[in-house]
């Protein structure tokens, strides 16, 4: 891309659950890459497995799941081999995480103090007071608290949503890490605050050089922050392509239905289109095409195949046997 070079390379990822009532793969082969200072939105419905995406690539797949197959390279160095002390030390340093809901993620019993100088301290071995307070307040100041100072005394119930957003912010950027990881980090904000912290995000990601994944299910949030979009489904990428081109030019079919159902500024219509039927079991293997039920341009080898990835145009893939000379 560019001449830049990878900082995330996915291969075939599979990550599954092992329940009692059976296997569900919440993620179902994804194949993704991240370069030097892009920032990419993940987008999808609710279930599809962005989130499992960045818990897989830092590790944290809570119990019972697992990551069974595939790669997760970080400029390189294949992570799903490193053992519990080395991936510790890329969690925070290389690759960071700012989690959904900050309200939850942020532990009520402790400053914003301990809390920002556990992170430093533990990453970047600072233990004088002195040394470890001008590095909490060069964290807030980086998110733009006003009057940090206070700020640093403060218990998470003592901050507007907005604030604890930015602290949240302040934690993951405070190592200076190659790659920041936004879990729908405006969830729970309104609007005016959403607009602030995304535009926070991008300009931070621009000043210290990071490359973005960016979660969400808001198509107006990445078409705003993001230089690239992956289209999810059913634990898989149906469609990666730049933003501009996706937009202009969606192929896959699930991509369609979800800009069709986007609402447009000074578009007037009694009902937003819906994309019909539910998405499917995950816990029941399927051959083909996991959106074929609910399409409406299905062929008969749909439901038989996995489509393979294919490109319709320079850096824009897509998964569909429309696409791929299934038909």
């Amino acid at each position: 891309m560019n001449g830049k070079k990878p900082v995330l390379e996915i291969k075939g990822l599979r990550t599954q659950f092992f329940l009692r009532e059976g296997v569900v793969t919440a993620l179902d082969g994804i194949d993704l890459t991240i370069y030097e200072n892009e920032s990419v939105g993940i987008v999808g419905e609710t279930g599809c497995g962005k989130s499992m995406t960045a818990y897989s690539i830092l590790r944290l797949v809570p119990h019972p799941g697992r990551i069974t197959a595939g790669s997760i390279k970080y400029k390189g160095n294949e992570l799903t081999t490193l053992d519990i002390d080395r991936m510790r030390s890329v969690r925070g340093t290389k690759i960071s995480m700012i989690f959904q809901d900050a309200s939850t993620a942020l532990d009520p019993v402790f400053t914003v103090r301990d809390q920002l100088g556990e992170v430093i301290s533990l990453h970047q071995g600072i233990y004088d007071k002195a040394a470890l307070d001008k590095k909490i307040l060069e964290a807030l100041e980086l998110v733009r608290i006003a009057a940090p100072r206070d700020v640093m005394r403060m218990y998470p119930h003592e901050l507007s949503g907005g604030m604890k957003q930015r602290v949240m912010i302040s934690l993951a950027l405070s190592c200076s890490p190659s790659l920041l990881i936004a879990d729908e980090p405006t969830t729970a904000l309104d609007v005016t605050i959403q607009g602030q912290i995304l535009k926070l995000l991008k300009a931070l990601v621009a000043k210290t050089g990071s490359s973005m994944m960016l979660i969400t299910h808001n198509l107006g949030i990445v078409a705003e922050t993001c230089d690239r979009i992956c289209v999810m489904y059913a634990g898989r990428i149906v469609e990666d392509a730049e933003t501009f081109e996706l937009f202009a030019n969606p192929r896959h079919p699930y991509t369609a239905g979800l800009l069709v159902a986007f609402p447009k500024l000074g578009e007037k219509k009694a009902e937003l289109p819906v994309i019909r039927g539910t998405v499917p079991d995950l816990m029941n293997p399927f051959k083909g095409c996991p959106f074929v039920d609910r399409c409406d341009k299905a062929l008969e080898v749909c439901s038989k195949q996995r489509p393979s990835r294919v490109a319709v145009s320079p850096g824009h893939f897509v998964s569909c046997h429309l696409w791929s000379g299934g038909g």
